[in-house]
């Protein structure tokens, strides 16, 4: 398929700036086949019953953005991709001229870091304090908002552009479908005999690049870290034995639970993945997919578009567009189910 196959006209009123007023006061698209229902966020529970599990990632977001200057003085941006250890991280760096191995950037006036090598796009930096790095970036970090969002950061971001549920830090972007949920809401879940499971996918700046070639099989994906724990493989285990269905909250949990399946068998572990899920790719784990509608021409609109089938997805963003609904990041929900005849 081409990239053009995956493009859609967005007005651009429709891209949320904020977060709704309450979290979990959202729309919800129902999509199943050709079939669309219009919802509301508050109904997801009863869209779920008891044996289900529902797979969330528990990825906590890291204020990734510093601001400093090199020794010349001049001005640097710096976006952290990926932690590497306490004192070292990969990032994306904006200055007039690139830093050179062996300079030395101040970040927020206090935090000395040498840039250590290049690694392709990205820049090794090492922190020189005895702080560790996380420590120095929740006390002089930004929080990095997507970049359709054209607006500055503020306090609420501390709190909306995070799950109630984060806890592993290692994010530089929420995985946005989680941010519907409320404490009460997983109350509930739980009370109905829902499983509630867990993996960690840290999601990288990569996600919100765009595919630059025309065909699709020429791109090269961003890697991203997953960890699924044995408790989770164990819970979908279960869940399969008793006629449960397994709902991944979000592309990110599907994106970690597929990879941790390649070899045919779901299995717990760490690991790296920079799988590219397009039409045509065999399912394996997941049967539901809790997700927010999705960029243009993006790896995640291919990625919906394989799992709910091309002419359903094609449908369904029509018709969110027809009806208004809120679109990335801080916009509405879709839940999917999977097209039927892909085999697992």
């Amino acid at each position: 398929m081409q990239l053009s196959d995956f493009d859609y006209h967005l007005p651009e009123n429709l891209i949320a700036q904020h977060p709704p007023a309450e979290r979990g006061a959202s729309r919800l698209l129902l999509v199943d086949g050709a079939q669309r229902t219009d919802s509301t966020f508050a109904s997801f529970v009863c869209q779920t019953r008891a044996g289900d599990v529902l797979v969330f990632n528990d990825t906590r977001v890291i204020k990734a953005r510093l601001f400093g200057e090199k020794a010349s003085g001049g001005k640097v941006e710096a976006l952290v991709e990926r932690v590497l250890d306490a004192h070292t991280v990969l990032a994306h760096v904006r200055a007039s001229k690139s830093p050179k191995p062996g300079g030395l950037i101040t970040f927020a006036g206090r935090w000395q870091a040498e840039m250590v090598e290049r690694d392709g796009e990205l820049f090794k930096l090492r922190f020189l304090a005895q702080d560790n790095v996380f420590d120095i970036l929740e006390a002089s970090g930004r929080l990095p908002l997507p970049p359709y969002i054209e607006r500055d950061t503020d306090r609420d971001d501390d709190s909306r552009y995070q799950t109630v549920y984060a806890r592993e830090q290692g994010a530089v972007a929420a995985p946005t479908a989680g941010l519907h949920f409320t404490d009460e809401t997983l109350a509930e879940l739980r009370a109905k005999g829902v499983t509630l499971a867990y993996v960690t996918l840290h999601v990288g700046a990569g996600t919100f690049q765009p595919v630059r070639v025309e065909n699709i099989a020429e791109h090269k994906m961003h890697s991203e870290i997953y960890e699924i724990p044995q408790t989770t493989v164990d819970a979908i285990a279960r869940a399969r034995q008793t006629g449960g269905r397994v709902t991944a909250i979000g592309t990110t949990s599907l994106r970690a639970l597929e990879s941790a399946a390649q070899g045919g068998e779901l299995k717990a572990g760490r690991g790296e993945t920079d799988i590219f899920i397009t039409p045509g790719y065999q399912f394996k784990v997941v049967d539901r997919l809790l997700t927010n509608f999705h960029l243009p021409k993006s790896t995640l609109l291919m990625l919906v578009s394989a799992f709910a089938g091309y002419d359903n997805i094609r449908a369904a963003y029509d018709h969110a567009v027809k009806h208004e609904y809120r679109f990335f990041s801080y916009g509405d929900a879709m839940l999917l189910e999977r097209e039927q005849g892909d085999a697992r």
